[in-house]
């Protein structure tokens, strides 16, 4: 599995992700998905990740980005891709 790109959530990742992939070979590819086992991993990892970002800056960077890039997101995200429609909510 791959590093996290913050080295001091790579334990948490990690466990997020064998978790996943556990979860989806086994239960969602089966058809037998109904719950997900991974959430709470999925929420610690992404705090961990949020908080290695915002110390380092790259969050309001992030932010930045997103707001130039705000129009033309919404073009794409409203194009046709082999006869579908595709809505952002």
């Amino acid at each position: 599995m791959s590093a996290s790109l913050a080295p001091e959530c790579n334990e948490v990742k990690e466990r997020y992700d064998s978790c996943f992939l556990k979860w989806y070979s086994d239960q969602y590819l089966r058809g037998k998905a109904t719950t997900d086992p991974c959430a709470d991993l999925f929420k610690d990892y992404k705090k961990c990740l949020t908080g290695a970002l915002k110390e380092r800056g790259i969050d309001k960077m992030l932010e930045e980005a997103r707001e130039d890039h705000k129009e033309s997101d919404a073009v794409n995200m409203r194009r046709k891709c082999k006869g579908v429609l595709y809505i952002s909510s």
